[in-house]
């Protein structure tokens, strides 16, 4: 199974990303995925997620109603829009895979990993 995240960069405030999640290796629309990232000198941190089928999305407080989670089922990937970008965000985001009925908000419910992005906001 592989997990290739993509997208990450350099923004300046305000400015806006889209992060990609390319997944190999598995029966993609079984899994539900999820967003997390982790800040350095910090624990990682749940993100977004989102069900099989795209019906249902979770966010964390933090990044509600600036990022939205979404997937392409026929493309195996799932993608993290991020606007309206603070300080606050700059992280290595990381892609997760889950046979789960919902998105959990835990990594260790997770099953496999991507190698991470960077996503560095410069205020």
């Amino acid at each position: 199974v592989q997990l290739q995240a993509s997208g990450g960069g350099l923004v300046q405030a305000g400015g806006s990303l889209r992060l990609s999640c390319a997944a190999s290796g598995l029966t993609f629309s079984a899994y539900v995925m999820g967003w997390f990232r982790q800040a350095p000198g910090k624990e990682r941190e749940f993100v977004a997620g989102i069900s099989q089928r795209g019906g249902g999305t979770y966010y964390a407080v933090s990044v509600k109603g600036r990022f939205t989670i979404s997937r392409d089922n026929g493309k195996n990937t799932v993608y993290l829009q991020m606007n309206s970008l603070k300080a606050d965000d700059t992280a290595v985001y990381y892609c997760a895979a889950d046979m789960a009925q919902r998105p959990a908000r835990s990594t260790y419910e997770y099953d496999y990993w991507g190698q991470g992005t960077l996503v560095t906001v410069s205020s």
